[in-house]
């Protein structure tokens, strides 16, 4: 039996070679999950032109949005295990909407194979100009003051705006009301409007806002401060220590992917990302690569989706039975 084991591994371990060294042998697609324009598709479209130069084989984005992502993730899901089609997703298709929403067609674990993160970005903490707090510790008083009546926006039922409120809500101990609304867009309008008060939005989406006067910037959520905003404090220096959150995004592939073929799209993939010119256009859209291979994507996957299922439960949020 053992001759039989070595011998089978000794002919599987040159063809997987092989494979890899085949890969890719036709264009590779990279479905996003999202509408176009959003900082998951304009990282993903880095990525493929760069990707494209290293392989010197078509790779594109295909954007596949609808019902929280999933059609597009289980677009790969079903797709042949062959490397030739991968997910750029950001963190709450991984880590939250399985919360939320047990009957998702897809199961993270079961269904896809970690390849590496590819960027974070820090959710900033706005306000509408009218509302009279600067600071995490004047808008903490005006909650207090007016309980349930203040109201922050997010992107939606089981977003990562919705989540970061709720923890800040519990580190923070007030009663904020919950307003989402489908994508970040049509809330950063009500927010423009008035309608909303505040919201916890990913820094690209609300820095020309910011920099125009038409959003305050109260903090940042993650433990250091931005560089494109260096007098915006972080919510842990702002009375709530030990507070660091981010909105990442990741590549993925279909779980039967051969390891050899993984493990060069991980190469490949962290490659291009750390170049200078990516790094450059990525940092200039206000987003950190992150390029740090399969087994921290996995060991960011399973604590983050521990933690957020904590605030999920102390919040008492319900979720789709």
């Amino acid at each position: 039996m053992l001759r039989r084991v070595l011998a089978l591994a000794l002919i599987v371990a040159p063809a997987c070679a092989a494979q890899a060294q085949d890969f890719p042998s036709r264009s590779v697609t990279v479905v996003s999950p999202y509408q176009a324009g959003g900082t998951s598709d304009i990282i993903a479209r880095i990525l493929v032109q760069k990707l494209s130069e290293r392989w010197g084989k078509s790779v594109i984005v295909e954007n596949k949005p609808g019902a929280n992502g999933g059609i597009g993730v289980t677009t790969v899901t079903k797709s042949a295990p062959d490397g030739h089609t991968l997910l750029a997703v950001a963190s709450s298709a991984l880590t939250i909407n399985p919360l939320f929403y047990p009957s998702l067609p897809y199961d993270v674990s079961r269904d896809l194979a970690p390849v590496t993160r590819t960027g974070s970005v820090a959710n900033v903490l706005v306000v509408n100009p009218s509302v009279p707090a600067k600071t995490v510790q004047e808008l903490i008083a005006l909650a207090k003051a007016k309980p349930g009546q203040l109201s922050y926006a997010s992107q939606g039922v089981g977003s990562n705006g919705q989540v970061t409120g709720e923890l800040f809500k519990q580190r923070a101990g007030i009663d904020l009301l919950h307003v989402p609304y489908k994508g970040s867009a049509p809330a950063v309008q009500d927010l423009l409007g008035g309608q909303v008060q505040a919201m916890f939005d990913n820094l690209p989406s609300v820095l020309p806002l910011i920099k125009g006067g038409q959003l305050r910037a109260i903090a940042v959520t993650t433990a250091k401060r931005e560089a494109q905003l260096p007098d915006t404090p972080t919510i842990a220096e702002s009375g709530l220590p030990g507070f660091d959150t981010s909105a990442w995004f990741a590549l993925l592939a279909p779980k039967e992917t051969p390891d050899a073929i993984r493990a060069e799209i991980e190469r490949a993939a962290v490659a291009v990302l750390t170049s200078a010119d990516a790094r450059e256009r990525l940092n200039a859209a206000g987003v950190d690569v992150a390029a740090d291979g399969a087994a921290t994507l996995q060991q960011r996957i399973t604590a983050e989706t521990a933690m957020w299922r904590e605030v999920i439960v102390k919040g008492g949020i319900k979720i789709e039975k």
